[in-house]
């Protein structure tokens, strides 16, 4: 009964002591720490060449004619937003939120989307040469039209953009 009874005061100890070790030192959860907002905001024509923008937040951003060339963006989001002739060639947007956003125009050449949601965006007069879609979602109607001009292969995943783009 002894062993019991000390095996209960250790296990209340510890626990009051993890209760403490919370409340002492709370830190802010992971995916907030250094966040980027540029929601509602105007970045025309600003270069973010090479930028690290993890998990950035472009809600709503005016980005005609931004410089993204290499940029990380892996699970950025950039909901409502314009990227009319912007270029995006070679930048990283694994797991990128990206729903109806205008990218007509833009240079996305060897960009990498792969597990990026493309709902309700255009890409109308895109350059996707070399653009890896692989497991993205994206409209049957602008997959259609994708396939129409896709080729060449991503030379960081490898995979040819028509195969990522389930291309017939």
């Amino acid at each position: 009964m002894k062993k019991i009874l000390i095996r209960l005061f250790s296990l209340i100890v510890i626990l009051i002591l993890a209760w403490l070790w919370i409340i002492i030192n709370p830190k802010p959860a992971f995916a907030q720490l250094n966040t980027i907002n540029y929601s509602n905001i105007n970045l025309a024509n600003r270069d973010f060449e090479g930028a690290d923008l993890a998990g950035g937040t472009f809600v709503a951003a005016e980005m005609r004619g931004t410089n993204f060339q290499g940029a990380n963006l892996t699970n950025a989001i950039l909901t409502k937003g314009v990227l009319l002739k912007a270029n995006l060639e070679n930048a990283n947007l694994t797991g990128a939120l990206v729903d109806r956003v205008t990218m007509d125009g833009a240079n996305l050449k060897n960009a990498i989307f792969t597990e990026a949601t493309l709902t309700r965006s255009r890409f109308y007069d895109a350059v996707i040469t070399g653009a890896d879609f692989s497991n993205a979602l994206i409209d049957r109607y602008q997959v259609s039209l994708l396939c129409e001009r896709a080729d060449g292969i991503n030379p960081i995943t490898g995979v040819s953009t028509r195969d990522s783009l389930g291309c017939r």
